[in-house]
């Protein structure tokens, strides 16, 4: 693993297992603002209880920052912690519903901070450290059995060819060991 990212995971980590922890401790005030969004999500079969779920964001945070600050299967706690940044985004910043001018624009810079911590979620969610992607590996795999079908076919009609050879040299023989 490269130095930058065994210094950017952590720092890119650390917002997700502090906040994760806050929720976790104090979901009262954020179940609050999150009814909304809770309220869209319960059409979609997540139970109606605003501080479990947001609990349940919080562990996910604490989880996948945890996850993502170690090293651990970086690619797959990024895209948790995406996964819990949008409903937080949207519950916790929505601007366009302040009418403060001063509130809205507070609002607005942590919408697009968060909208920037998301960027770097799917960057290092698509980042392989150096290595070939799944998809590039797939690809590869999938050439090579073609490779080995088409030697195999290859050789085995130099295998038909040379028995025929050998089983005609065989009957010639024969032939003249009996004349």
């Amino acid at each position: 693993m490269s130095l930058v990212r065994r210094v950017a995971r952590p720092m890119l980590a650390a917002m997700f297992v502090v906040g994760g922890l806050d929720q976790l401790k104090h979901p009262g005030a954020k179940a609050k603002a999150a009814r909304p969004v809770i309220d869209r999500a319960t059409k979609a079969g997540l139970p109606d209880d605003p501080e479990l779920l947001v609990r349940a964001n919080g562990v996910a945070m604490v989880g996948g920052g945890a996850l993502l600050a170690t090293g651990h299967v970086p690619r797959i706690a990024s895209a948790v912690l995406a996964g819990t940044l949008v409903p937080t985004t949207l519950a916790a910043h929505p601007f366009w519903t302040e009418s403060d001018p001063q509130t809205r624009a507070q609002q607005k810079i942590q919408f697009l901070k968060n909208l920037g911590l998301l960027g770097g979620l799917l960057l290092a969610a698509v980042d392989t450290d150096g290595r070939p992607s799944l998809a590039y590996r797939a690809h590869r795999a999938g050439e090579s059995v073609q490779r080995t079908a088409r030697t195999t076919k290859r050789e085995a009609r130099h295998a038909t060819r040379s028995a025929r050879r050998e089983a005609r040299l065989k009957a010639a023989q024969a032939k003249n060991a009996l004349t």
